[in-house]
């Protein structure tokens, strides 16, 4: 389906325009004790930087869960390093001590994580690692090593398993043909509770002719780690690249991970270096097409184009994969899905990359029959989604956490999700085919959900609220007004589809009542009086929920409860709506206010990734990384989710911004 897409500038220039530092985010020599890794993915597979040459701190594999020791539930795994290596010069090993320079970057165009050392009057070198875009399981590693001095250098794929995995085994084979050799380095084992078996492989790529390459030698060190090494001498001045492939999978995305992981490592060594990068950066490129331009805030620009290159990284098209909290960026909040998702990333992935989005629907439209007998355990109708999803979509949040029985209002994310996913593209077929599934089962639980005590007091009582802080209220006002969302959207739903809805739907929604202050001021829940918030609740009424439209209360309801906010220990996307609400009220200063407020404190080093409370140390946040594109989005640039598709409202942009440019890619 074609999608109109009206913004403040369509016309589609050349990435190569740019200016390359608005691209690529460097870091001097790196300290172990000031590092947050950042990310290299490709919405399957991510890399995590570490601060010692040659080495990677996490891989972690979308859709790869099991239980071992953390809260009952399913946990995202770390699967194994396949991509740490050695690399000795004159036989002494490059290492953090042994080297005079040592700099990172990421370019972010790219998806390419770089590295160059500096080893004085020996050599210098340089790698580079990428998760290969357009190779879903699949990463490349570059070494390029120039000499200075006539010398040895010996490199070495070191494979090692997590402590986590058992049953660990490991192999070697060479793979002999006519015009080939493949030398494949190769380990399996078992998810801690057996559940999984998780694989992976890598071999290397030379330059060199057939029959001319090094000669590799395997070595076993332990159950839990083995490599594959060769060696070269090189004369002063010579230059010598040489390339890792290599690919990481499981049982939970195949049937047979183990000869299917050496299937593409081979594939990707016949693919060869050059069309592997050819293919990744095109893949690249096209999902630029796609990007936010800021002219007059360099930082902020820098920033902002990382939020995106995050969301980028860590969704895929074509999968029924949906992101946790921290992305791929390692186990925080054991890669779990919530209304992260579908409240504050997807939105964002709705405007600039809706195959993405679709994605993340297809995760919830598979899981749907698991939130029907969510709903039929706790005596309701329809579909009641967890509030923490893993592999199955039964609910996985840990069972001291009350957000698991109580927190409700993700039912109405999952629902409202699926209906802007049908206003933006437009897609009657898809909106037929999974997106009534998904509304008529979430308003039947609503309609279920609320207990009838007269006009006007359809009640929705003991939740947990959108602010977590309160728990086992009555009337949460983000709650019941997803609710009432939700029961118009369905019913919106069945008259496009000449579908009869049933009619109790809206008498429910015209009845759940949205408490307020005698100021107006609308309350937060039935017995909410003034206490601090730990996040954005009454204000989402505003967006994105168009509960509350007349500017008037969005002010007051915004200068009361953004007061109630601590200094710390809130999550970044609350600023992030009041940066939104404040733009779209015409207060550019407040919103740039706010905008900064929702994400400076929170970067850490020495990537600026963003954790996702002040002073916190748990990156990368992109549920905050949505939130506030969606406030560049839908608050400065104006940009609005109606029935009849995307929409440009009035830009409201800060004194310091000449000008914002959204870019989408039909």
């Amino acid at each position: 389906m074609r999608r109109t897409v009206v913004v403040a500038c369509l016309l589609v220039l050349s990435l190569s325009i740019y200016a390359q530092d608005e691209w690529v985010i460097k870091a001097g020599k790196p300290d172990p004790s000031k590092y947050y890794g950042i990310t290299v993915a490709n919405g399957m597979i991510g890399i995590v930087s570490a601060p010692e040459p040659f080495k990677v701190k996490d891989v972690v594999l979308a859709g790869a869960y099991d239980t071992y020791g953390r809260g009952r539930v399913s946990n995202f795994l770390r699967s194994f390093n396949l991509l740490n290596m050695t690399l000795d010069i004159d036989g002494k090993r490059v290492d953090a001590n042994s080297v005079q320079q040592f700099t990172q970057e990421l370019n972010m165009r790219s998806g390419a994580f770089r590295a160059s050392i500096d080893m004085g009057d020996k050599a210098s070198v340089e790698y580079t690692y990428y998760a290969l875009r357009h190779l879903p399981f699949t990463v490349l590693m570059d070494v390029t090593v120039k000499a200075k001095k006539d010398l040895t250098m010996g490199g070495a794929s070191v494979m090692e398993a997590p402590d986590a995995l058992r049953d660990v085994e490991n192999y070697y084979n060479e793979i002999d043909r006519p015009h080939v050799v493949i030398s494949l380095l190769t380990s399996t084992a078992k998810s801690p509770t057996g559940k999984l078996t998780m694989c992976a492989s890598n071999t290397f790529l030379f330059p060199e002719k057939h029959g001319e390459e090094p000669r590799v030698i395997h070595e076993m060190w332990d159950n839990n780690m083995h490599l594959m090494k060769f060696s070269r001498k090189l004369k002063a001045g010579e230059t010598y690249r040489f390339s890792i492939a290599g690919s990481s999978i499981t049982s939970a995305h195949h049937d047979d991970p183990l000869n299917e992981a050496e299937r593409m490592t081979i594939f990707a060594k016949l693919e060869g270096r050059e069309r592997l990068l050819q293919f990744h950066e095109k893949a690249w490129a096209e999902l630029w097409k796609s990007d936010i331009e800021i002219d007059g805030d360099p930082e902020s620009q820098k920033d902002v184009r990382s939020m995106l290159y995050h969301l980028y990284s860590f969704s895929r098209e074509g999968t029924a994969m949906s992101p946790s909290p921290m992305g791929l960026s390692g186990l925080g909040y054991n890669g779990h899905v919530f209304w992260d998702t579908e409240l504050w990333m997807y939105p964002a992935l709705l405007v600039m990359q809706p195959k993405m989005a679709k994605s993340m629907m297809e995760y919830r439209y598979q899981r749907l029959e698991a939130a029907k007998r969510n709903a039929f355990s706790k005596g309701y109708r329809g579909a009641m989604f967890p509030w923490e999803s893993a592999a199955t979509g039964v609910e996985e949040t840990p069972v001291w956490a009350l957000s698991g029985p109580f927190e409700h209002h993700i039912t109405g994310c999952v629902a409202i999700a699926a209906w802007n996913y049908y206003c933006v593209t437009q897609d009657t077929a898809w909106l037929r085919d999974r997106g009534w599934p998904i509304l008529q089962a979430t308003a039947d639980f609503w309609a279920s959900r609320v207990e009838r005590n007269g006009p006007g007091r359809y009640d929705i009582k003991n939740v947990v609220a959108a602010d977590e802080w309160a728990e086992n209220v009555d009337n949460n006002a983000f709650t019941n007004a997803a609710a009432r969302a939700n029961l118009e959207f369905a019913t919106k739903a069945a008259a496009i589809l000449k579908i009869k809805a049933d009619p109790d739907w809206m008498n429910v929604a015209k009845n759940i009542p949205i408490l307020k202050f005698p100021d107006g001021v609308t309350r937060e829940h039935a017995t909410y009086n003034g206490e601090g918030i730990k996040q954005a609740d009454v204000n989402l009424l505003s967006y994105p929920l168009k509960e509350v439209t007349d500017p008037k209360a969005i002010r007051a309801d915004l200068e009361y409860y953004s007061k109630r906010v601590p200094d710390e220990g809130t999550p970044a996307m609350t600023q992030a709506v009041f940066t939104l609400l404040y733009a779209r009220i015409g207060d550019g200063e407040a919103a740039y206010k706010w905008f900064r407020d929702s994400y400076i404190p929170n970067l850490l080093p020495p990537f600026r990734v963003i954790a996702e409370t002040k002073g916190g140390t748990n990156p990368y946040f992109a549920t905050g990384a949505g939130g506030i594109i969606q406030s560049v989005l839908m608050g400065f640039g104006g940009l609005e989710i109606t029935e009849k598709g995307l929409k440009q409202g009035k830009q409201n942009l800060p004194a310091k911004w000449k000008s914002l440019k959204i870019r989408v890619r039909n």
